[in-house]
């Protein structure tokens, strides 16, 4: 039975302050990180499958492989957004951390242009590529390339999103969540 006296749980996927769009982002990343999880789950059943194959039924199967690489790039993508949504990507803090705090607010405006281009480049570089290379399907599986790369295309689409409501949260004088230490 639930009453106004139960305690708010705190949200897994976005703590602290909320940047524009963040519970929509929130959600999104949270789908994200889902299917990650589901991935992971995969990927060591595929290679627990497929050593003990290999070793118990003298089975080859490099269709697992194949599926298994997928997964682990894909649930590397597909985590991003949400490290990225959260703050708690690799950032090295040391140089913000000992500049006054007009400087450290200007060092995390260039530092979230930086990763907006980096995810934009990198979205352009997958559509020259997918360009020329969608038709074509991988070797053991026969999957398309356009599936293939789909987590890495949502990842950093997502990642792009991300940092722009960051950088809208910036702008504003706000403080987006994860920059508490780094930023005034």
């Amino acid at each position: 039975m639930t009453g106004a006296t139960d305690p708010v749980l705190p949200d897994p996927v976005l703590p602290g302050p909320v940047p524009p769009g963040g519970r929509l982002l929130a959600g999104a990343a949270g789908a994200c990180r889902t299917l990650a999880v589901l991935l992971l789950v995969a990927m060591s059943v595929l290679v627990v499958g497929q050593v003990l194959g290999r070793n118990l039924l003298d089975l080859g199967m490099p269709w697992a492989d194949e599926l298994a690489r997928f997964c682990g790039v894909a649930l590397v993508f597909l985590c991003v957004p949400l490290l990225a949504l959260q703050g708690r990507h690799v950032a090295v803090e040391l140089v913000p951390m000992a500049l006054p705090a007009p400087a450290r607010r200007w060092t995390g405006l260039v530092v979230e242009l930086c990763i907006l281009a980096f995810a934009l480049f990198f979205l352009f570089g997958l559509y020259r590529f997918l360009g020329r290379a969608w038709k074509f399907a991988t070797p053991t599986l026969g999957i398309p390339n356009w599936v293939f790369y789909a987590p890495a295309v949502v990842a950093m689409a997502l990642l792009a999103l991300v940092t722009l409501a960051r950088l809208v949260a910036l702008l504003r004088g706000e403080t987006p969540p994860g920059s508490d230490q780094a930023l005034p």
